[in-house]
């Protein structure tokens, strides 16, 4: 069955976040890509992105001393759409964007669901220094009619998975064995797990921004990561992918 056209619309970047043109050069990106669909060629609810908005508020906020600028993406539409990954392009759009508008800047891929599946497809471009997967949507190896997703684009980044136990959603061993096949051809790849948490990571919001706010900035300006990130990057498997992201984690942070 033919895949149905793609309207003719263009991806976007959200406003600007934390640095602005009065405050001095951008010294770092974070790129905030939002959840969706498998299929859809409509353009996009707005409801994903304003929900991964008040992490991009977060870790801007967090980068901010360090000359750190966060945009939301907007993609084309709201479906994957099979082979055309139309969310995963967008975001290879938005980061030619973001060295068309700030140079040679390092940027940390942030993507929730959908967003995160995307975020690890476009780890290969030049400009990406990092990748956090929330919640990853994955492809799953064991059916037939789906080829595993790559992980040879992740050599020479830090990437860091989180996904709850309990995600009704999508399959947190399938967010496992990516890892663990990205950890065979990258060392600097590590995964946390939120107990009884489930797809939205409600329970322990908190927790989960305060950990991609101290990776974002262990990664893109060379902070000591917490303990615990420290731990989980060294650690070999299964205990470096199956870290538990403790309650009250980032109470003692200064981001």
């Amino acid at each position: 069955m033919a895949q149905q056209a793609l309207p003719v619309r263009e991806a976007r970047l959200g406003r600007q976040l934390g640095r602005n043109g009065t405050q001095g050069a951008v010294s770092g990106v974070a790129l905030l890509l939002p959840g969706g669909g498998a299929t859809g060629v409509r353009r996009p609810s707005p409801v994903p992105a304003l929900a991964v908005r008040p992490l991009a508020v977060r870790l801007a906020r967090a980068g901010r001393p360090e000359g750190l600028t966060a945009h939301v993406v907007h993609y084309r539409c709201r479906g994957w759409n099979g082979s055309a990954a139309h969310p995963a392009r967008d975001a290879t759009w938005a980061l030619e964007e973001v060295v068309r508008r700030y140079g040679d800047v390092p940027v940390c891929l942030v993507g929730t669901g959908m967003g995160a599946r995307a975020a690890l497809h476009a780890a290969g471009h030049p400009a990406v220094n990092s990748v956090l997967a929330i919640a990853p949507w994955l492809s799953d190896p064991r059916r037939h009619d789906e080829q595993p997703d790559p992980v040879k684009q992740l050599i020479g980044r830090r990437v860091l998975l989180v996904h709850g136990t309990n995600d009704e959603r999508h399959d947190p061993d399938l967010s496992y064995r990516y890892a663990e096949r990205a950890k065979k051809v990258n060392r600097d790849t590590c995964r946390f797990e939120v107990h009884s948490d489930g797809h939205s990571l409600h329970q322990h919001r908190t927790e989960v921004h305060a950990l991609a706010a101290d990776f974002m900035l262990g990664s893109l300006f060379a902070r000591d990561y917490s303990r615990p990130v420290k731990d989980a990057l060294a650690a070999p498997p299964p205990l470096g992918l199956r870290m538990p992201l403790a309650s009250g984690f980032g109470a003692s942070l200064r981001h």
